[in-house]
């Protein structure tokens, strides 16, 4: 989700105007609603020290408003967070193959269609570990998916990625 989409869902969780936003974050009375207004579409990014204001403004953590970088367990925590605004999920307990007194967590999208993207990647993995295809295949079908997507096997990939 983009910045000014997240600036606008919280400022209207907080049941804010985009002028009494503005005026919070320092704007002009007369221009305050015209500037979120461009942030919120896109139109302008706020920058940094802005954009820790505006968190401020809206009693938030920082890294709910900015673009994750998904490097870091915190951004790929807030990027669970927007799914969940989007899809039903749930948090599941998974054993763990080599230590079974361990466990790990599972995210859960109640989305048919995820499910399908997902089941897809999931034989890639197989076939990977299995050496039925290259590390070199698995990137090429990563890099150019959805293209090279074939549901499995069931039908023709708009782009081939296979080694013959």
């Amino acid at each position: 989700m983009a910045i000014g989409d997240r600036i606008k869902r919280i400022r209207n969780f907080r049941g804010l105007t985009q002028k009494q936003f503005g005026m919070l974050i320092g704007f002009d009375e007369k221009t305050a609603d015209i500037r979120v207004a461009q942030y919120e579409s896109g139109t302008r990014t706020p920058k940094e020290d802005l954009l820790q204001k505006m968190a401020e403004a809206l009693d938030v953590n920082y890294r709910s408003l900015y673009e994750p970088t998904l490097y870091a367990a915190e951004d790929i925590m807030y990027t669970l967070f927007e799914l969940d605004e989007h899809y039903t999920t749930a948090v599941h307990d998974i054993p763990d193959e080599e230590y079974p007194e361990k466990s790990h967590k599972a995210v859960q999208f109640k989305s048919n269609l995820l499910d399908d993207f997902l089941s897809e990647w999931q034989q890639r993995k197989k076939d990977l570990a299995d050496g039925i295809i290259s590390k070199a295949e698995y990137t090429e079908w990563k890099l150019n998916w959805p293209d090279t997507a074939d549901d499995c096997g069931k039908h023709k990939p708009l782009k081939a990625w296979k080694e013959e």
